[in-house]
């Protein structure tokens, strides 16, 4: 996905309100931007870091610029805009990166399923099978190049997995997606530190069919893009 107008940099002063940031231009002034994340952003909204906004051309909004990207101190651009999670999967999807969702006629997003009052983020439908794919945006990471979900505890995700198991109960497929918005990862598994039944519902998930993807996003100031899978490790 290219983004529609060109991103511009900043530097972040603070994140507060979940959805609201502060942060200086190049030419000192500074700005309320709005934040499309509502995660706890660990690692990727510390004051003093470059980051990447973009002006939504839109008089009637608020707050002219949003937040897309940030910066780590190595350079690494992050992806925080959890809402480009879904179209940059379904996209993946119709170009064929994503071996596993292929041979599926439809794709049709936020579909009503299951006992908990849920929505699908994707639903793949061919003559003979669904398959309900749940996404998650993946931000964080560990030192040792490994990404890790969630970055904040979860009720909302646990519910999505058993959601999922249920999926497969009634002989549906069912995919958790991690879309790792990072580029310096090699592996992903759950963050039982930071929210231990999270993990073990994963791990449960997988044992009763759920199955489990990791795909790295190519990311630049220009565009953000699906590239490549990464091992889900949940030893």
């Amino acid at each position: 996905m290219i983004y529609s107008t060109q991103l511009q940099s900043a530097t972040l002063i603070k994140r507060y309100k979940r959805f609201l940031a502060d942060v200086e231009l190049p030419d000192g002034r500074i700005i309320t931007i709005h934040s499309p994340n509502t995660g706890s952003m660990m690692g990727c909204a510390e004051p003093g870091m470059q980051v990447w906004i973009r002006d939504t051309n839109n008089p009637k909004r608020k707050y002219q610029f949003a937040w897309e990207l940030s910066e780590t101190a190595n350079g690494v651009l992050v992806g925080i805009n959890t809402i480009l999670a879904n179209k940059l999967v379904k996209e993946a999807i119709k170009s064929g990166v994503i071996d596993e969702l292929q041979g599926f006629n439809t794709i049709r997003p936020e579909v009503k399923y299951g006992d908990q009052n849920s929505r699908i983020d994707l639903l793949l439908e061919n003559e003979t099978r669904r398959c309900y794919v749940e996404i998650k945006n993946v931000t964080a990471k560990r030192d040792e190049e490994v990404a890790m979900f969630p970055d904040a505890v979860t009720q909302r995700g646990t519910k999505h997995l058993q959601e999922l198991m249920s999926m497969v109960e009634q002989g549906h497929r069912a995919v958790i997606l991690f879309n790792i918005s990072r580029g310096d990862v090699r592996s992903f598994s759950p963050a039982d530190e930071i929210d231990r039944v999270y993990g073990q519902t994963l791990r449960q998930a997988i044992t009763h069919g759920v199955e489990a993807l990791a795909y790295v996003s190519n990311i630049s100031t220009k565009e953000i893009k699906l590239s490549h899978s990464v091992p889900v490790i949940c030893s």
